[in-house]
C-alpha cells in the first residue's frame, strides 16, 4: 500500500497545488463567495466520489487482464470477450485512441505538476517569478537525464514522501476547517449534493464551464487502473480510502475555509494557508512530489510503449530493462528524449501552470469515459455476477465523464488542442504501422512455400547438409521462411539442425513457463519451435532456445547460427493502403530497431536475408 502511494497516486495527489484556484481564476467569472465555495467544494466531493471511488476503485479495478489494467489491457481483454467479429475492428480502434490519449496527457502531466508547485516561489517572495520556469526546466533536465538509471532504486523512497505529502495535505486542511465552530459548520454544508445541484442553478453556463477546472481535482484517477499490474487491486483500493481520498479532501475543504475567511487568498490559497515558518519546507516537498508524479506518468508512458510494441501497434524501439527483478521498469531512450523535448517547449511557451491548464484535462477525460464505456460493453459480453447493477451505476457516471468532456472541449482554443493534436498523431502512427505490418505478414506469407511442398522438394533433391545448427526467425508459425527455401534454391545447402523459430503473442499479459514452449518435430534435423510471450513480456530468443532444449530442442550456442528475413516494403499503386500511408509504413519500418538487437539475438552469429515486397 506504500509502495502504491509512491507510484499510482501522484499525479491526483498534486492537483491540489492548482485545481481549486482554478476555479476561481477572474477569467472564468465565479467569484468566491461562500456559495460558491460551498457549491463547488461539494462538486469537487461527489466528483471524487463518483469518478474516484465508484468508476475505477468498486467497478474497473475488478475488469483485469489477469492481474493488469490499462486501456490497452482493456481492449484487449474486451476483444477475447465479445464473439461478433464486427465488434473486432471498433474495439481495437477505441483501444488505440485510449492509448493515443495517454500520450497526450504524459506530454502535459510533468511541466504542469513542476510548475504548479514552483510558484510556491512567488507566495515566499514575489520578486522570484522570475525563477518559476528557468527552474521547471532545470528540474526536467534533472528528471529526464536520470530516467536510464530506472527507478528501482529510487522507487523506495517514493512511498514513504508521498505519505508524508498526504499526512501534510490533510494537516494544513485540518488546521483551518477546525478554525473555528462557524467555519466548521459552513464546511459540513458542502457534503450535501444539493449544494452542487444549487451552484449549477446560480451560475448556469459559467458553472457548466468551470467543471474543467474541477476535473483538475481527479486527473490521475486513470493511473489507478493503469498501474494495478505493479501492485494489485486491494493496496490500491486500501491506499485510496484510508489515506489519499481523506487527506485529499482535508486540503480542498482547508483551502474553501481559507478563502472563506481569506476570499482575496484565491491567488494560491494551496501556499498561502501555511504558516510563514512552513513555506520553505512545504515548498520543497510539494517540489518532490511532483517530480515523483511527473515520473510516475512518465514510466507509464514507458510501459504503454511496450505494450503497444509488444502488440504490434509500434514498430520495434529500443526498450531497456532498468530492474533484473521488476519485468515493468523499463526506460525507452528515444520516447524519452522526445517526451523532453514536448515538456520544455510547453514549459517555456506557457510560461506557468494557470497557461498551462487549459491544456490540461480533456485527453484525460477522454480517456476516462473510454475506460467506462468499454468496461459497460466487458460487464454486458461477460454477465457476470451484479452486472446489471454495475452497468446501471457506471452508466450514471458516464453522464458525469461526458459533462467533464464537454466543459473540457471548452478549452480547446486555449490549448485544450495540443493533447489532441499529439493523441491523433500517435493515432495515426499505431493503426498506419499495426495495418501495414498485417499487409507484410499476409504478403510475406502468401509467397512462402507450403510445407507439404517443401518437404517433398527436399525428400526429392536433398541438398548437402552442413554441420551445425540454423535457427530461421520466421513470422507465420505455420509456413517456411524465405530465407530457409533461398538458401536451399542458390546454395543448395541445408545445416544439420534446422530450427524454424516464431514468436506468438497471445492477448494476455503474461504467459505461463509451461505454456510458453511449443516443440513440433517436422522433418528429420527439422523442429519448429513456438515461444508465446505476453505484452507485458520482454521475448528473447536465447532464454526461448534454453526452454526449448528441456522440450527435444538440442541449443548449442557456439554452433548456431540465426537466420533472420528482412523484407523491405517497396511502395506501389496497388490497391490497398492509401499512397501516404504506405510511405508512411515504409519510413517506420526503416527506422524499426534491427529484429537482432529487439529480440535478443547475439549480434556476432546473425545471418541476415533481404528481399523486396511489393506493398
Amino acid at each position: 500500500m506504500i509502495g502504491a502511494l509512491g507510484v499510482v497516486f501522484g499525479d491526483i495527489g498534486t492537483s491540489p497545488y492548482y485545481a481549486l484556484r482554478e476555479c476561481f481564476v477572474p477569467e472564468r467569472g465565479i467569484a468566491p463567495t461562500p456559495d460558491n465555495v460551498i457549491g463547488l467544494l461539494s462538486i469537487v466531493l461527489w466528483s471524487m466520489m463518483m469518478i474516484i471511488s465508484i468508476q475505477y476503485v468498486a467497478i474497473i479495478l475488478k475488469a483485469d487482464n489477469r492481474g493488469e489494467g490499462g486501456v490497452l489491457a482493456l481492449s484487449t481483454l474486451l476483444l477475447g470477450a465479445t464473439r461478433n467479429w464486427k465488434l473486432w475492428t471498433p474495439i481495437g480502434a477505441v483501444g488505440l485512441l485510449g492509448a493515443a490519449l495517454f500520450f497526450g496527457d504524459g506530454i502535459i502531466t510533468p511541466p504542469v505538476s513542476i510548475l504548479g508547485a514552483m510558484e510556491g516561489l512567488i507566495v515566499i517572495d514575489r520578486n522570484l517569478d522570475r525563477l518559476v520556469v528557468p527552474g521547471t526546466i532545470v528540474i526536467l533536465i534533472m528528471l529526464f537525464v536520470v530516467q536510464k538509471r530506472g527507478t528501482g532504486a529510487i522507487g523506495l523512497a517514493f512511498g514513504p514522501i508521498m505519505l508524508t505529502w498526504f499526512a501534510v495535505l490533510a494537516l494544513l486542511g485540518i488546521s483551518h476547517i477546525f478554525s473555528s465552530l462557524d467555519v466548521f459548520t459552513t464546511m459540513l454544508k458542502a457534503i450535501n449534493p444539493l449544494s452542487a445541484f444549487d451552484f449549477f442553478r446560480r451560475n448556469g453556463f459559467t458553472g457548466f464551464a468551470v467543471m474543467s477546472s474541477v476535473f483538475l481535482t481527479v486527473t490521475g484517477g486513470e493511473a489507478l487502473y493503469a498501474d494495478m499490474g505493479h501492485f494489485g487491486r486491494l493496496p490500491i483500493r486500501n491506499a485510496w480510502f484510508s489515506i489519499v481520498m481523506p487527506a485529499l479532501l482535508l486540503n480542498y475543504f482547508g483551502q474553501g475555509a481559507f478563502l472563506l475567511e481569506h476570499p482575496n487568498a484565491i491567488a494560491n490559497p494551496f501556499f498561502m494557508m501555511a504558516p510563514a515558518w512552513a513555506l520553505v519546507p512545504l515548498l520543497l516537498l510539494s517540489v518532490v512530489a511532483a517530480v515523483i508524479a511527473s515520473q510516475a506518468v512518465i514510466s507509464g508512458v514507458f510501459s504503454v510503449t511496450r505494450q503497444a510494441i509488444n502488440l504490434g501497434y509500434l514498430p520495434r524501439l529500443r526498450v531497456l530493462h532498468s530492474s533484473a527483478d521488476e519485468i515493468g521498469q523499463v526506460y525507452v531512450p528515444v520516447l524519452n528524449w522526445m517526451l523532453f523535448a514536448g515538456c520544455t517547449t510547453l514549459t517555456i511557451g506557457f510560461g506557468s501552470e494557470s497557461a498551462l491548464a487549459g491544456a490540461y484535462g480533456i485527453a484525460v477525460s477522454c480517456t476516462m469515459l473510454i475506460d467506462a464505456v468499454m468496461v459497460i460493453l466487458l460487464l454486458r459480453f461477460t454477465r457476470s455476477a451484479h452486472h446489471r447493477s454495475m452497468i446501471a451505476v457506471l452508466a450514471f457516471v458516464v453522464g458525469l465523464n461526458v459533462l467533464f468532456v464537454t466543459s473540457n472541449s471548452l478549452k480547446f482554443p486555449d490549448g485544450g488542442w495540443l493533447p489532441i493534436s499529439v493523441a491523433i498523431v500517435v493515432f495515426i502512427l499505431m493503426s498506419t504501422w499495426s495495418v501495414g505490418r498485417r499487409t507484410l505478414s499476409w504478403l510475406v506469407a502468401r509467397d512462402q512455400t507450403p510445407l507439404r511442398d517443401f518437404l517433398a522438394d527436399l525428400k526429392a533433391h536433398p541438398p548437402q547438409q552442413v554441420p551445425g545448427t540454423a535457427v530461421y526467425m520466421v513470422n507465420d508459425a505455420g509456413g517456411v521462411p524465405r530465407a530457409l527455401s533461398q538458401n536451399i534454391r542458390f546454395n543448395h545447402v541445408i545445416h544439420e539442425r534446422n530450427v524454424l523459430f516464431s514468436f506468438l503473442r497471445p492477448e494476455v499479459p503474461r504467459v505461463p513457463a509451461e505454456q510458453r514452449i511449443e516443440v513440433q518435430n517436422i522433418a528429420p534435423g527439422i523442429q519448429r519451435v513456438i515461444a508465446r510471450y505476453g505484452f507485458m513480456e520482454a521475448p528473447n530468443v536465447v532464454a526461448a532456445l534454453r526452454a526449448a532444449d528441456n522440450h527435444g530442442v538440442a541449443f548449442k550456442p557456439e554452433e548456431t547460427t540465426y537466420v533472420l528475413g528482412h523484407e523491405n516494403p517497396v511502395i506501389t499503386r496497388m490497391s490497398g493502403m492509401a499512397q501516404w500511408r504506405k510511405r508512411l509504413f515504409a519510413v517506420m519500418s526503416r527506422n524499426s530497431q534491427v529484429a537482432a538487437a529487439h529480440y535478443g539475438v547475439p549480434a556476432h552469429r546473425v545471418f541476415e536475408v533481404g528481399s523486396q515486397v511489393k506493398l
